[in-house]
C-alpha cells in the first residue's frame, strides 16, 4: 500500500521539471543565435570597409555607395562611414548596429577599419 502511495505522489514531477527547464533552454538558444548575429555584423562591417576603401582609393569617389552595397539585409540602414584620405592612403571606418534578440542585452556596435593605398590618378599622378 505504501508503494502505490509513493508512486502517486510523484505523478507530474517530470512535467514540472520540463516546464522549469524550457526557459533556460530557450535563453541558451537565443544567446547562441545572438552570438552568430554579432559575428555576422562584424564580418559585414569588415567587408563594407574593405570595399569602400578599395573603390575610394581607385576612383576617388563612390566609396560609400560601394560600401553600402556590400552590406546585406537590414544592417545597411544602420551603417555609418568615416573617411581619412591622405596622398598615400585611404582609410575607412564602418560602424554597424546589430540589434539584440536576447532580452536585457544592448545592441552591439560592430566596427571595422580598412586602409588601402591611394591609387587615384588625381592624387598620385599619372
Amino acid at each position: 500500500m505504501n508503494r502505490n502511495r509513493k508512486w502517486r505522489s510523484d505523478r507530474g514531477q517530470v512535467a514540472i521539471e520540463y516546464i522549469g527547464f524550457v526557459p533556460i533552454l530557450l535563453f541558451v538558444a537565443l544567446c547562441g543565435i545572438q552570438l552568430g548575429w554579432v559575428a555576422y555584423a562584424e564580418e559585414q562591417a569588415d567587408t563594407a570597409a574593405r570595399t569602400a576603401a578599395r573603390v575610394e582609393a581607385r576612383n576617388g569617389k563612390g566609396g560609400e555607395a560601394a560600401g553600402r552595397a556590400a552590406i546585406s539585409g537590414g544592417l545597411a540602414g544602420t551603417a555609418s562611414f568615416e573617411w581619412a584620405t591622405s596622398p598615400d592612403a585611404v582609410s575607412v571606418t564602418v560602424t554597424l548596429t546589430a540589434n539584440s534578440i536576447v532580452p536585457g542585452l544592448d545592441a552591439h556596435k560592430a566596427s571595422a577599419t580598412a586602409i588601402m593605398p591611394n591609387d587615384d590618378p588625381k592624387v598620385t599622378g599619372p
